[in-house]
């Protein structure tokens, strides 16, 4: 079975890029979460970097999806500095796979949230060089941009990145679906604001979406069916 570390980046003492009342280190954390989940529904193992709001090294983020023996990294983050849209890096010596895999990620993000393709793009960042497997690393709109501020700080925003990477990753690795639910399966239904965000056969999985819609939501039910 494949297997895909997602890396939610900075965290802990380092907020990462800030602007308008947000933090990238919450957000991508948001993000990661709900790609984990997105991801439950295949033929797929996923683990993250980190999982809570706590700094881990950029070496110890390449380590962790070296020694699990990962077949794709995914590195998450939200950009600043003057621009607005979407891009993604690969180091500059990746190789043809890695390459093919970040034009897949990267138009399925694209085509979901609908704005500016700043391009495909290398860069020596240090989890696309130390990684051992193909690697990408992802900016999603710009924190300290008037308009892009305000896509992120809209759910449906949120939810077109996730979609746009787990389709990305989907397709990039050629993932099947897990097998359809017997009369048997156990099946966790997630509820926000009385709307199903998802669906999921293992109770940590459905709670992780809990976690990802806490504290943003006006109610939550988890309900097993």
């Amino acid at each position: 079975m494949k297997k895909v570390m997602i890396d939610a980046g900075h965290g802990g003492s380092d907020p990462g890029a800030v602007g308008h009342g947000m933090q990238e280190k919450s957000l991508v954390l948001m993000i990661a979460k709900g790609i984990e989940a997105e991801l439950s529904a295949y033929q797929v193992e996923v683990k993250l970097t980190r999982a809570t709001d706590r700094i881990v090294s950029l070496t110890d983020r390449a380590r962790q999806a070296n020694t699990w023996g990962a077949d794709l990294f995914v590195s998450i983050h939200i950009n600043a500095g003057g621009g607005t849209g979407f891009e993604s890096f690969t180091h500059p010596s990746a190789g043809r796979t890695t390459k093919t895999m970040q034009q897949t990620i990267h138009q399925a993000i694209i085509k979901q949230l609908n704005v500016r393709d700043r391009g495909q793009k290398t860069a020596n960042f240090a989890v696309l060089r130390e990684t051992e497997m193909p690697a990408v690393l992802t900016e999603s709109l710009f924190i300290d941009h008037v308009q892009d501020a305000k896509l992120l700080k809209k759910r449906s925003t949120i939810e077109a990145i996730v979609a746009g990477h787990r389709e990305g990753i989907v397709n990039a690795l050629a993932l099947s679906k897990k097998h359809k639910l017997s009369v048997h399966d156990q099946l966790y239904r997630v509820i926000v604001d009385n709307k199903q965000v998802g669906a999921y056969t293992e109770a940590k999985n459905a709670a992780k979406q809990v976690e990802a819609h806490f504290g943003r939501a006006k109610s939550i039910r988890l309900e097993r069916v």
